[in-house]
């Protein structure tokens, strides 16, 4: 998964009121759409400078904006004026590639009048001014000296108060999970300024002047953050008693659509994607049905079938998901398959990968915790050489019971599956191709559905080509897995649209996805917490199926397998239709030119 912070800022779309007019050709005739692409990377930095951070560009980490109505403003402004610019090109003139970096600039600037003006989420999510990982991003720049990293927190620390002084104003009845996910991952961002930052200060030549004026700084910081966290306690979940207090946290139809379209920008509707899942649900059941049968007499013997198809299913994965690591080892197991995928994808030359960009397993910083238990912190275009981590959270917060529950989710054989998602050859390696695009453009505004859509497929095409073998117990496992992917798009839907109760998320994901009880509760609580996101991963594998399928079908023998995937990554992080629209017209170029 890629940061939070950084797709909030970057994900959205809602036509802007009408056709903006076009200001006068002298704009095309006095620099060409490269130019404009370079100024308006530069100016769109300068507006978001936390984003800058996220995608490897330091050159303003000493900035911390303020979320109040001015800089509301300036952002829409900023917006209006860059879209009249770009409407000033004549976009039939542009070459195919142009024409994606046209829209991707387009989609992020009409993002902005959707965000600002219509789903508010300043208003309601607390948890969006969480400045951990924004600190985080400054001190662990090690291109920067480690004095011109602190200098640039001493100026950040700043304008933490005035920040968090505006955050309190901000909040507008607000969501009751937000509000407590945001007290839970506060306490952790305060350990950025307890530990990373005075750890680092002490670390440093900085002189004793310069330690003593920071250690204040730090010390009001923190102050400032149990303030905040304090603020919501008592004005919101010692007040939950009147349901007043707090906003449903569903956004509903209209909502939701607008926000599909402009994260996932799919050739398909949010409803199209859903009524595909239900039918792909249905399609998973039969696989995962006569598995069961073939592994039945292994696990039970002579032993009478249940007489339900659900029940058979769940017994036989039951007995294969006793096989797991032990609590203690979860980290270590994860660290120790990386080197055995990176293997495989080289043994069968499904794609380059490149042994200078090592991946780094890690535990998921504090300041992380509380939404997956497993992502990818990559670093952005501009800081491409930058170490890559594979965040595993520990099960140390879990009781005997959780843990031997997560542990059976997490099976030896759905544990591969995982890694092969976040890391080889999913989001990892798309990732590293995406920081090498030609274009800078398809590189800063990822799409989602594309990036997790590439991990899924990643998972499908690994067993295609042969990883586990032959045991049945894997294939089981990857359509148990799929089917997560699958209902991850029901429940969201469901949730937000069509107001699915604990009780219906349950039935789904326990009984008809055979999920253990905590990863159930898990996804009902992340389902809770964001919207959309969660189709993203079954929508981008379903376009990149049908375009893989697509091109096999009109190259016949002349298809390959490595060189669709590096094609495919080639392009970027942008949305499956354009990437699909390339690689169509490119195949019917080359076929024209051989006739």
């Amino acid at each position: 998964m890629k940061n939070l912070f950084y797709c909030a800022l970057f994900i959205g779309v809602l036509a802007c009121g009408g056709q903006q007019e076009k200001e006068p050709s002298s704009i095309v005739e006095s620099f060409d759409f490269e130019r404009f692409k370079s100024e308006f990377i530069d100016a769109m930095w300068k507006m978001n400078p936390i984003s800058a951070s996220f995608q490897g560009l330091h050159d303003f980490d000493e900035k911390l904006p303020i979320p109040n109505k001015e800089r509301t403003q300036s952002q829409l402004n900023f917006a209006e004026d860059w879209l009249v610019k770009l409407g000033a090109f004549d976009y039939e003139q542009l070459s195919e590639a142009d024409k994606i970096d046209y829209h991707l600039i387009e989609n992020d600037l009409q993002n902005t009048f959707f965000y600002l003006h219509e789903f508010k989420s300043g208003e309601w999510d607390p948890a969006s001014y969480n400045l951990g990982g924004v600190f985080f991003q400054v001190i662990n720049y090690q291109k920067h000296s480690l004095e011109r990293r602190l200098e640039n927190i001493n100026e950040k620390l700043n304008h933490i108060e005035a920040y968090y002084s505006q955050a309190k104003m901000n909040i507008n009845q607000p969501t009751k999970i937000h509000t407590n996910l945001a007290i839970q991952q506060l306490e952790g961002s305060k350990t950025i300024f307890e530990n990373t930052l005075l750890d680092s200060l002490n670390a440093s030549l900085k002189d004793e002047a310069f330690k003593q004026v920071f250690n204040e700084k730090i010390a009001k910081a923190i102050g400032v953050i149990e303030d905040y966290n304090k603020f919501l306690k008592v004005n919101f979940i010692e007040e939950s008693s009147d349901s007043a207090t707090f906003r449903s946290f569903r956004i509903g139809e209209e909502l939701y659509s607008k926000k599909f379209n402009a994260e996932i920008q799919s050739a398909y509707s949010a409803n199209e994607i859903f009524e595909a899942a239900v039918e792909e649900k249905g399609d998973l059941h039969e696989n995962m049905f006569r598995l069961s049968d073939m592994l039945w007499e292994k696990y039970f013997g002579e032993a009478e079938k249940p007489g339900g198809r659900f029940e058979q299913i769940q017994m036989v994965i039951d007995e294969v998901a006793k096989t797991h690591v032990h609590r203690d080892s979860f980290v270590t197991a994860i660290r120790q398959q990386i080197p055995e995928l990176i293997d495989f994808v080289n043994e069968n030359d499904l794609v380059t990968m490149d042994p200078n960009k090592p991946l780094v397993v890690r535990e998921t910083p504090e300041y992380m915790r509380g939404f997956a238990g497993a992502s990818i912190s990559a670093p952005g275009p501009y800081d491409a050489e930058a170490e890559t981590y594979y965040n595993v959270t520990p099960l140390d917060h879990y009781n005997a019971e959780e843990a031997e529950s997560y542990l059976r989710e997490y099976n030896n054989y759905t544990l591969q599956i995982l890694n092969i998602h976040e890391a080889i050859p999913g989001h990892y390696t798309q990732l590293v191709y995406s920081n090498q695009s030609p274009s800078l453009i398809k590189s800063i505004m990822g799409n989602g559905a594309m990036v997790e859509g590439w991990a899924v497929y990643a998972e499908r095409m690994m067993l295609e080509e042969g990883y586990g073998g032959d045991q049945l117990e894997m294939g089981l496992m990857y359509y148990k897995w799929n089917l997560r992917t699958v209902c991850n798009t029901i429940l969201d839907y469901g949730i937000q649209v069509l107001g699915y109760t604990e009780e219906d998320a349950m039935q789904l994901l326990m009984t008809e996805a055979f999920q253990e009880k905590s990863e159930a509760e898990g996804k009902w609580k992340r389902a809770r917490l964001s919207q959309v996101q969660l189709c993203s991963y079954f929508t981008g594998y379903y376009e990149i199926m049908q375009l893989r399928e697509e091109l096999q079908e009109q190259m016949g023998e002349e298809f390959d397998l490595k060189t669709f995937h590096e094609e495919f990554l080639s392009y970027g992080s942008v949305p499956v239709k354009y990437i699909r629209k390339l690689m169509i017209r490119k195949l019917s170029e080359k076929n024209n030119n051989s006739i």
